[in-house]
């Protein structure tokens, strides 16, 4: 190896993060015959939220560099709270973010095999049936400090623990009354260790597997050995799992039968600001109506993120950014916003919408003539090439883009003063009408013929510049701008207050009566673009012909930190 090739080898030794370094060492040492096979593993019991993004990046991702596979495998354990509709939207969102997984497994597929497991632990000494109340259990788990007390069940004959487990599954025992428990060590330092439950009693229909079974394996047990089912080698989760490790490895040794053993490994989670990310707080806000629904743009669902118009490109700038250590932390929302931005800034049409419109007449302007004028649709990408957009004598611009009254700096349209109308004219001000409330309801200016863009009178310098639509041109549009849902930067940690109490009142902010140019006659749901000088917004799914509906995704600057610093 030359120095050129071993600079380079060690530079990307340098920019791997720890996770891709354990792999590397893991290939280049043999170990489970060179394979590579993660596995994303959520609880149909919710939509995906930001959080779920980062899993999802660094499982497929990680299978992706090394050659390896990454299967998708629902833990569908819990019959109480899953549903086919959250299945249908993990595919959906894991799909949108570029991935495609290897194959789809579930839990349940599992159920058969974890019940013959859960039998041989019994039949070995290793587990036992607990006739105990969850409170009563709880309290003999002790403290990190004081062991736990053994159950008055723990020695229990085997034939009987076996007995008892088959009625759990029959349907003779009622929900809440035996559970089976690992017999491991009620002394261990590690709680995890302190006999823990293996299994429950729940009595309402699977959403695959139906009354098949009414004993329901735990996380723990099944997680774990779901991994070992399929060959798993590297099982990446977020570090709260950390403490469970050890018990992870446990259940695997008393299982397997070869030197094959899947490796946990922990990451920090994504935690980010002016939001929550508790699947049960999301849930309350959709229950209780609080946001309109799962893919509210507001929430940090990803199908929520979609339709706001964030993009999976964004998605990933921003988690390459924040990195995978082993250090929870807080997640800015703003640079989120900015990675989106970045993205959406190379790629997308810019396009004129005026949100608050006022009427600006060019006075010396022939009353019938129509012109076209020629519009870059993107400045960052030559190859998106120009359209016309029509000028007439006519046209709406931004309320706020006039003044009466001005002060020194204030460069755009006050009486007297000149801006350049975006790929247009240079216009002065001349005055404006205003109704018997006192409010401006029509602007006046003069144009200067000269200065059309392209001539050479156009390079005529002004300070000002600002964007418009022609009236008889134009489309109506109602916007819709959206803002943090939380006034607070971390909603969990005020303790004092309920977290709904913290919930921003300005979080959406419903616009109508909006003017947009007609090249959007024909936007489709999903569709982004910049509104030139105010952000990026994307057409939402209540958008139909005549009633085109408009979702801001990001201002083009962060306004909030200047609002709030």
């Amino acid at each position: 190896m030359n120095v050129e090739e071993n600079n380079a080898v060690e530079e990307n030794r340098k920019s791997l993060n720890f996770i891709e370094a354990m792999v590397e060492k893991d290939l280049a040492a043999g170990r489970n015959d060179g394979r590579v096979q993660t596995r994303f593993p959520p609880e149909p019991n919710g939509y995906l939220h930001i959080g779920h993004a980062k899993a999802i990046c660094i499982d497929f991702g990680i299978a992706q560099k090394y050659g390896g596979v990454c299967n998708l495998r629902f833990d569908d354990t819990n019959p109480v709270k899953e549903d086919v509709e959250y299945v249908d939207s993990i595919l959906e969102d894991i799909k949108w973010l570029g991935y495609q997984w290897g194959n789809v497994y579930y839990a349940s597929d599992y159920f058969q095999q974890l019940w013959d497991f859960a039998l041989k632990l019994i039949r070995e000494g290793k587990a036992y049936v607990d006739e105990q109340s969850a409170e009563e259990i709880a309290r003999q788990k002790g403290t990190p400090t004081v062991p736990g007390t053994h159950s008055p069940f723990r020695d229990r004959p085997i034939e009987e623990s076996l007995e008892l487990f088959e009625k759990m599954n029959s349907g003779e025992i009622p929900e809440g009354k035996m559970v089976l428990r690992a017999k491991i060590d009620m002394a261990a330092s590690n709680m995890h260790f302190r006999d823990p439950i293996i299994y429950r009693v729940i009595h309402i229909p699977h959403h695959r597997t139906g009354t098949t079974w009414k004993a329901y394996p735990m996380y723990d047990f099944a997680h774990g050995q779901s991994d070992y089912f399929e060959g798993v080698t590297h099982s990446l989760c977020t570090l709260e799992f950390e403490v469970h490790r050890p018990l992870y490895d446990w259940f695997i040794d008393q299982l397997a039968d070869s030197d094959y053993r899947p490796r946990q490994t922990e990451f920090n989670r994504l935690n980010l600001t002016y939001t929550v990310m508790s699947k049960r707080k999301l849930l309350q806000l959709v229950q209780e109506k609080l946001v309109s629904g799962w893919d509210d743009p507001r929430m940090p669902t990803l199908t929520g993120m979609r339709r706001r118009g964030f993009t999976p490109g964004g998605i990933h700038n921003f988690i390459d950014r924040i990195g995978y250590t082993k250090y929870d932390g807080m997640n800015d929302i703003s640079l989120l916003e900015h990675a989106v931005r970045e993205d959406l800034n190379k790629r997308v049409m810019r396009v004129s919408g005026v949100i608050d419109p006022v009427k600006l007449v060019l006075t010396n302007y022939p009353e019938n003539q129509t012109e076209e004028m020629e519009a870059i649709n993107n400045p960052e990408d030559e190859s998106m090439g120009t359209r016309k957009v029509m000028f007439t004598r006519e046209l709406w611009i931004e309320r706020d883009d006039f003044m009466e009254d001005a002060p020194k700096k204030y460069f755009r349209l006050t009486p007297g003063n000149e801006v350049r109308l975006k790929n247009a004219y240079i216009v002065k001000c001349t005055g404006c009408r205003k109704d018997e409330q006192g409010n401006v309801t029509e602007v006046y200016a003069e144009y200067d013929p000269q200065t059309k863009s392209g001539m050479p009178e156009a390079s005529r310098r002004v300070k000002g510049t600002i964007h418009w639509v022609s009236v008889p041109h134009s489309l109506n549009a109602e916007v819709r701008l959206y803002d943090r849902l939380f006034m607070v930067e971390d909603p969990s940690a005020e303790k004092e207050k309920d977290f709904r109490e913290l919930m921003n009142p300005e979080s959406l902010i419903v616009k109508s009566g909006c003017k947009v140019e007609a090249y959007l006659k024909e936007a489709k749901p999903l569709d982004s673009f910049q509104f030139q000088r105010i952000g990026y917004f994307n057409v939402d799914k209540e958008s139909a012909e005549g009633n085109l509906v408009f979702n801001r995704t990001v201002a083009l600057k962060d306004s909030w930190k200047k609002q709030n610093g």
